[in-house]
Formats: C-alpha cells, sequence, structure tokens
C-alpha cells in the first residue's frame, strides 16, 4: 500500500507532489481535530459520574465539539481542493508530455504497439487516474492518518486497550497485503483488456466499409463482442476476486471493534479499569471501525492507480530518437546518402543505397510494390533512423540536427491524407496557429480548393469530421497541399499524393501540386507515367537497392525495371472495351 502511494506520487508533477503532500499533512490536522470528539465527550461522561453536568460543563463540551467539526471540515475541505488540483494537473500535465514523447519515437514502436493499446493509456488509464486516484489517494491517507492518531489517543488513556488495536490493526494490515497481492494480477488483465476493447472497436469503426462490402458484419461483430464479454468478465472476475478480502476487512474491524469493547467491560468488571475509561474505550472502537473501513475499501483500487502509472511510465521510459541535436539552418537543400542500410525486425528493407538529390530538381523514386520505396523517403526525412551509413542535409549528418529544426525543412503530402475535426481553416494553419486568414485564404487558392470551400455551409469555418471524412479524396489531399504550401518548406516529399484521386480532380490536383513544388526540391513516389518523366532524375528501388537510375529518356534506352514499367503502362492504357 505505501509503496504504491510512493510511486504515485512520484509520478506526479514537482508542484503537483507538493501539493499532495500538503494534502496530507492538512489531513493529519483534519485527522487531529477529528479526534478532538474524544475529549469532549469525555468531559461529559466523567461529570455525568460525577453528577456535576452543568452549563458550563454542556458550553465546553458544545465547545469543543464545534471547534472539532469546523476545524476537520476546513482541514479537509482545503485538503480534498489541493488532492483534486494535483490529480487532475498531474494527468493533464502528463497527458501533454506523453503526446510530446510520442511524437519523438522511432516509427517501429508504433508497429510494435497496437492503436488500441496507445490510446488506452492515453485516455482511459489518465480518465482512471484523474477519477480513481485522487479519491483513493485521499480517502487511504485520511484513514490511515485518523487511525493512528486515536489509536495513540486510545494508548494514552489505556495502553492495555491500545495494545488489544495495534494487534488487531496488524491482522488487519496482513488482511489488506492479501487484497493487494490478490488485486495485482487481476488490476493488470483488466487493462490488457481494456485496451484490447478499443482496439477493436477502433478497428471496427475504421473497418465498417470493408465488414459490410465482403459481409463480415456478423463475424466483425462477433469479434467485437467477445472482446466486450471478455472486459466485462475481467471487470466482474477482479470484482469477485476481491470480495472475499473486502469481506474478511470488514469483519475483521467489526470484530476488533467488538473486542475492544468486550476487554473494557471485562477490565471494568474485575476492577481495573474504572467506569470512565470504559465508557471512553467503548465509544472509540467505533470511531476506529469507522476511519479504518473505508479506507481499507478503496485500497483496493490502489493496485488500478499503481497498474495505470506504471503503463503511463512504460511508454515515457520507451527510448526517443535522439532529438537533441543543434539548430542548424542548412546552407543548402542537397539531400545526399551514404551507403545507408536498414533492417525491421531482422528483414533487410535498404541495402546500401547511396545517392545525391541536388537542391531544387525533382527525383521520382518507382519500383516494385514492397522494394523499399517510402522506407527510403523516411530515412532520408529522418522519420527513421538508418542502421548504418548517413544521410545528410547541406553536408551535415541530419542526426545533428535538433527534430524541430530538420522538420522545418521538410513539407509532406502522402496518399493517405489525414485531417483534424476542426475548422477547414485551423486544418490549413496546421503548422501555424497563429498565421493570418488572408495567408490561408492565399494558400486556399494555390491549392485550388478555395472554390469549393466557399460552397460549403460555413466556408473556412465549416468543421469538418474526424479524418476529413465528409470530403472527397481530392478534396482532403488539396486541402493536404494548402497545409504544405503554408508551411512553405524547401523540400517537399510526395508519397503517392495522386494515386487515389478521380479523373474530375486530378486537373485540379495536379495544379495545386505545381503550385506547391515551384522552387522546391521534390522527393515523390509515383506509379503514374506522366508524373514521373518530367523528373530530373528517377531512382528505381527494387529489393531496397537502387536498380537503375537516370532520366525518362536514359532509362529508356536501356533494357530493365523501368522500360519495363513503362511498357506495361502503355499497354494497359490502350485497352479499350
Amino acid at each position: 500500500m505505501f509503496k504504491i502511494l510512493r510511486n504515485f506520487f512520484d509520478f506526479c508533477t514537482p508542484q503537483d507532489r507538493k501539493r499532495f503532500y500538503i494534502s496530507i499533512v492538512l489531513s493529519l490536522f483534519q485527522a487531529m481535530f477529528e479526534a478532538l470528539k474524544i475529549p469532549a465527550i469525555a468531559i461529559m461522561v466523567q461529570a455525568l459520574l460525577d453528577g456535576k453536568v452543568t452549563s458550563k460543563t454542556c458550553l465546553a463540551c458544545l465547545g469543543i465539539m464545534l471547534v472539532s467539526i469546523i476545524g476537520a471540515g476546513a482541514f479537509k475541505a482545503k485538503a480534498t481542493m489541493l488532492q483534486t488540483e494535483g490529480g487532475y494537473n498531474t494527468c493533464a500535465q502528463k497527458r501533454m508530455k506523453l503526446a510530446e514523447h510520442l511524437r519523438y519515437l522511432p516509427m517501429g514502436y508504433y508497429n510494435e504497439n497496437s492503436l488500441g493499446k496507445i490510446m488506452s493509456v492515453t485516455t482511459n488509464t489518465m480518465q482512471n487516474l484523474e477519477n480513481v486516484a485522487t479519491r483513493v489517494v485521499m480517502i487511504v491517507s485520511s484513514g490511515l492518518l485518523a487511525t493512528a492518531v486515536i489509536t495513540l489517543m486510545i494508548l494514552f488513556f489505556d495502553w492495555r486497550i491500545g495494545l488489544i488495536l495495534l494487534v488487531g490493526l496488524a491482522v488487519f494490515f496482513v488482511i489488506n497485503t492479501g487484497l493487494m497481492k490478490a488485486s495485482a494480477g487481476m488490476a493488470k488483465q483488466k487493462q490488457v483488456k481494456d485496451s484490447a476493447l478499443v482496439a477493436k472497436v477502433i478497428e471496427y469503426i475504421q473497418g465498417i466499409s470493408e465488414v459490410r462490402a465482403f459481409k463480415l458484419t456478423g463475424q466483425r461483430s462477433r469479434d467485437l463482442n467477445k472482446a466486450i464479454d471478455e472486459n466485462e468478465h475481467a471487470n466482474s472476475a477482479m470484482e469477485l476476486k476481491l470480495i472475499p478480502f473486502m469481506s474478511l476487512q470488514s469483519f475483521w474491524l467489526k470484530a476488533l471493534g467488538t473486542g475492544i469493547l468486550l476487554a473494557s467491560v471485562l477490565m471494568h468488571l474485575a476492577g481495573s479499569m474504572d467506569l470512565f475509561t470504559c465508557i471512553i474505550m467503548i465509544i472509540s472502537s467505533y470511531l476506529i471501525y469507522a476511519q479504518l473501513d473505508n479506507a481499507g475499501t478503496y485500497s483496493a483500487l490502489l493496485r488500478s492507480v499503481d497498474v495505470c502509472v506504471t503503463q503511463a511510465n512504460e511508454i515515457l521510459a520507451t527510448p526517443q530518437m535522439d532529438i537533441s541535436g543543434e539548430d542548424i539552418i542548412p546552407e543548402s537543400c542537397e539531400l545526399r546518402a551514404d551507403n545507408i542500410t536498414f533492417a525491421y525486425e531482422h528483414r533487410n528493407i535498404i541495402n546500401g543505397i547511396s545517392l545525391t538529390i541536388p537542391q531544387k530538381t525533382t527525383t521520382a523514386i518507382v519500383g516494385p510494390s514492397g522494394g523499399g520505396k517510402t522506407t527510403l523517403t523516411s530515412l532520408l526525412s529522418r522519420f527513421w533512423d538508418v542502421d548504418s551509413g548517413t544521410v545528410t542535409l547541406g553536408g551535415t549528418d541530419v542526426r545533428r540536427y535538433s527534430m524541430d529544426s530538420l522538420m522545418k525543412n521538410f513539407s509532406f503530402v502522402f496518399q493517405r491524407v489525414y485531417l483534424f475535426e476542426d475548422t477547414i481553416a485551423n486544418n490549413i494553419r496546421f503548422g501555424q496557429p497563429q498565421a493570418s486568414m488572408d495567408k490561408v485564404i492565399e494558400a486556399a487558392k494555390k491549392a485550388c480548393c478555395h472554390d469549393f470551400i466557399m460552397q460549403l455551409p460555413d466556408g473556412y469555418d465549416t468543421v469538418i469530421g474526424e479524418g476529413g471524412a465528409s470530403l472527397s479524396g481530392g478534396e482532403k489531399q488539396r486541402i493536404s497541399i494548402a497545409r504544405a504550401i503554408m508551411k512553405d518548406a524547401p523540400i517537399i516529399v510526395l508519397d503517392e499524393a495522386t494515386a487515389n484521386v478521380d479523373p474530375e480532380n486530378e486537373a485540379d490536383l495536379i495544379g495545386a501540386i505545381d503550385a506547391l513544388t515551384k522552387e522546391k526540391t521534390i522527393i515523390m513516389i509515383a506509379h503514374r507515367l506522366k508524373t514521373v518523366r518530367k523528373a530530373d532524375n528517377i531512382l528505381v528501388i527494387e529489393s531496397g537497392k537502387i536498380a537503375q537510375q537516370g532520366t525518362h529518356e536514359q532509362l529508356m534506352a536501356q533494357e530493365g525495371i523501368y522500360r519495363t514499367f513503362v511498357d506495361s503502362r502503355r499497354e494497359a492504357a490502350s485497352w479499350r472495351l
């Protein structure tokens, strides 16, 4: 229990850790004021036994009770406020820290870990900490402190009853340790099932068109229902496994209170305890039960808190790419690769490629699927780090750049565009949040998307669905290009940017790309002949190596993959029905 509390406090930000520590001190004062009820009761009991109950006695008892209630309430309110602020602020800061950390993780991390797991940690896990951790830490810590104060007061009144109480508390903590151990494995299993459920829900929603197209609605629903059932079973199993320990814990506390009551009565009857002390001990036995029962019950949730902290720390402990470089402005935008290699999961993807991409030239990358085209562009822009060899920008190794200063030199237009659930204007100014509306409109006009935007209900203030679901593929591509135009980076990477565009939008899209790529260094992955043949240099990638390179005319003059590629495209284009 104490180890888990310590781990949680270590997880908190320094400022919020301080809030929690102050709140614990305040909880101690709260417990001391709560314990003032015992002296108040003692004064009245003594007066009753002596037959000297006066208005002065009643006022003294009432005064102490009021001080106890008001003082305990004030300290509890302040402690609760500090703990609530600490819990919510810690989770907010950790969410931002997780997002910033994920930003610089190697792309392989996202291949090895499901989107459901990552989303579960950043959403469910942090929400559990927000909603559960603050309350649990508050109730458990204040319950333990109140019990400690009352135990000291009982020892002051009668050491024998105090000794019985200490033995009883020792047994209680043994039972509680069993409870914590029982919840350890179950809490971990619960988090695994939570992540699996999130993953299945995401998979089902993202793949709903394929599910319908292939008439797999029933099968996919069964998979989703299975994940829901397993999640329900994990939660139910956890509760059922903990109920015996929680019941035993509660029973033992009641038995302990009853034992203190009987021991006090027996000692009084034996003449070794006066009636005044006997009555005070009987009343105190109920106070002990009330304070510790809540702490014991909620302590079962501490293990869930610990699992949440562990999962967040696992992501934060994942080594980032080395981003601690220098803020460098390259003298030129020439890209060079020198004998680079890269392997993923023991499979060689890039095998000793060397190339030079001069500034303000267009380089097209073609080749069979799976040959390493996209991986090569990822290495050139340092989405991945090479295993050996070097990639340089302007003569400087890309690993010497800080990640942010390196990314200032690149803009990307991918085959699959992702737009955020926000206004069209904010999606365009994504890389420059403070950009004026005039600049947004100027970029949109260059990207050939101003006209269709103005036809939308709210124009540039139209909120588009998540992922740009309310727009066509060509419209999303043009907004993506407008975003890249806004960034105005000197190097443009186009990854199959026109692959899935319908003929009606193709002319507009090509015009948008022309506006984007004017006076830039262009790296394009393409399969369409007319987007390739104008390139200054064409790289033919096969099995992670450069099989051929040269201009369109040079490659057509020699036997090889490229000429076969062009001939097959021409043959396909000549087919008629």
